[in-house]
């Protein structure tokens, strides 16, 4: 059996330091304080009105978006937003405009493909916003943006997949970001 004495917080005696176990206290109680607060709320926990934000999310229409790349986070929104199923009423407009950009790297300076590129860039950036169907007034607004580096090869074959890969890539994570900002939006109380 331990005696008092031995019982130790980082590495020191919790009797005789009275001090630092006033200190541990505080900060542990104000940790614990900061668990409590009303401001944190899960994601895809009800709203403040009762609502789950995955059936709010199906109350957005989302625009048709130009472009092969606009098309693929078009459908990777809609079916993170309905899952698949059938969308609800729509309550909301969703808005994207890309802005697509190829940027040439390294840049080969010896050799049979000299001053050929050896790698590009493929980045978008993507403003969007959110309008009520009802009044015609812009809720939420803002801009994302992604980008995906690839290698460029002397086969045309596989340039072009290199380039898809990466516009799918840069798809994907917009997508992923635009919808978890929606998300994050609906979910406030301000916005029933």
């Amino acid at each position: 059996m331990l005696s008092d004495d031995s019982r130790t917080a980082c590495g020191f005696t919790l009797r005789r330091q009275p001090l630092l176990c006033a200190c541990l206290a505080l900060v542990a109680a104000g940790a614990l304080a900061a668990c409590g607060d009303s401001t944190f709320r899960p994601l895809y926990a009800p709203t403040a009105s009762g609502d789950y934000v995955p059936e709010r999310m199906k109350e957005v229409d989302f625009a048709p978006i130009p472009g092969r790349v606009g098309q693929r986070i078009r459908n990777d929104l809609i079916f993170q937003s309905t899952g698949g199923g059938n969308a609800a009423p729509p309550q909301y407009r969703f808005e994207v405009v890309l802005q697509e950009n190829l940027t040439s790297t390294l840049v080969s300076v010896t050799g049979e493909n000299a001053g050929r590129p050896s790698g590009a860039v493929y980045s978008v950036q993507a403003s969007f916003r959110l309008i009520d169907t009802r009044n015609k007034k812009v809720l939420f607004q803002g801009a994302s943006h992604a980008r995906a580096p690839f290698e460029r090869f002397e086969s045309i074959y596989s340039n072009v997949r290199a380039q898809r890969d990466a516009e799918d890539r840069v798809a994907r994570t917009i997508a992923e970001d635009l919808k978890t900002r929606l998300a994050a939006y609906l979910s406030r109380p301000t916005s029933s």
